[in-house]
């Protein structure tokens, strides 16, 4: 088997006793994830602190093998392999601390364009919850948003299919490796989708739709995404537990009302009712409410503004929200490699100043007159 830096990213997912948290926990402390299959037990141990009998334990050599076949698999099906450390990962889902380590994803669209916003709902959709669903989308049109679903039945394949008919890009998040589609009725949509946007998931070939894996599924769902807008749910549901876990990521989330004694209202209606939702009455309102009515700026058209005034520091935060409008605070975070709290600090002073202004959602944008274009 000839080893390469993609075996090392794949077998990590196949370490006993590793999840993904304690995986960049690891990689935190080691020069590089070649060493954790190389070095020796021992000198794992002294370099992270960690027992010795833990590495042991890992089975790496047994990870090793199967992400060979992983990657055969993928590269014979075009599937696309991106590890946390790559630019091409999801900025908004490394953000996540329960993020997975990598995603395999078959179609081609950027995981970092400028708009993401996940659309989710019941199996048993309504007439009224699939006439949302449509205007809804239908709103998206020439806005560079992408709009992430589970491809799930009822509201999910509803959201993929509009999206197909308006021209919104769209991706699927999967609770199973590519190798199949779940549930099987959607294959030929999930065909359509990779046209014009992708299929993504965690998991590796082989994997069962289970129950436990959509949960997991549902943490990408919120965690990639700038807001989560639930259309109809019962009381309880795989939206909820994605509405419930945006909400945990400091995301916002919407929810359309409806009638009180309509069983499929009762979850966007409780998650109005305490707060964990913004009420949805149009989809314009959504669009208003993220300021997203005004096109992108193409980043070759802008000029950076330079405020001799400025630290350094701060002069690469108003650089970075500058390329990045409407920049959520905990992107910017990760993207400057600086702790949320010195992030602050820098941010008052910038306010007071009068370069930058918070916007709801903890989003960040120079103010108006500040930006310049050629």
């Amino acid at each position: 088997m000839n080893l390469t830096y993609h075996h090392y990213q794949t077998a990590l997912a196949f370490l006993h006793g590793v999840g993904p948290r304690r995986a960049r926990a690891l990689m935190a402390h080691l020069p590089s994830i070649e060493t954790l299959f190389t070095a020796s037990s021992k000198e794992l141990s002294d370099i992270t602190g960690l027992s010795p009998g833990f590495f042991g334990k890992m089975q790496r050599n047994s990870a090793l093998e199967k992400a060979d076949r992983v990657m055969e698999f993928h590269a014979k099906h075009g599937i696309q392999s991106i590890f946390y450390q790559d630019s091409e990962f999801s900025r908004r889902l490394n953000q996540c601390a329960d993020a997975p380590t990598q995603l395999f994803m078959k179609g081609e669209i950027d995981l970092n364009q400028a708009r993401f916003v996940a659309v989710v709902g019941t199996r048993s959709s309504t007439e009224y919850g699939q006439r949302l669903c449509r205007e809804l989308i239908a709103s998206f049109q020439g806005r560079n948003i992408v709009v992430v679903s589970g491809l799930a039945l009822g509201i999910d394949a509803l959201v993929h299919q509009y999206c197909l008919d308006f021209g919104v890009p769209t991706i699927g998040v999967l609770g199973h490796g590519l190798d199949r589609i779940y549930p099987s009725v959607h294959r030929s949509l999930a065909a359509k989708m990779i046209e014009s946007g992708a299929l993504l998931t965690e998991f590796v070939p082989g994997v069962d739709p289970d129950r436990e894996n959509f949960p997991k599924r549902n943490r990408i769902v919120a965690g990639m995404c700038d807001a989560t807008i639930v259309v109809e749910s019962k009381s309880s549901g795989g939206s909820l537990i994605t509405a419930h876990i945006a909400n945990s990521y400091n995301r916002d989330v919407f929810a359309f009302p409806g009638l009180v004694h309509q069983e499929t209202s009762q979850g966007c209606n409780a998650l109005i009712a305490s707060s964990k939702a913004h009420l949805l009455e149009t989809s314009e309102s959504f669009v208003e409410y993220m300021q997203w009515n005004e096109a992108v700026e193409s980043k070759e058209k802008s000029q950076f503004v330079f405020f001799p005034e400025l630290s350094k520091i701060q002069q690469e935060i108003v650089h970075e929200i500058q390329s990045h409008p409407k920049v959520q605070l905990d992107v910017l975070s990760a993207q400057l490699a600086l702790p949320i709290s010195t992030l602050q600090v820098e941010l008052l002073q910038l306010r007071l100043s009068g370069i930058v202004e918070e916007l709801p959602g903890k989003r960040l944008q120079l103010l108006h007159g500040v930006h310049s274009s050629t």
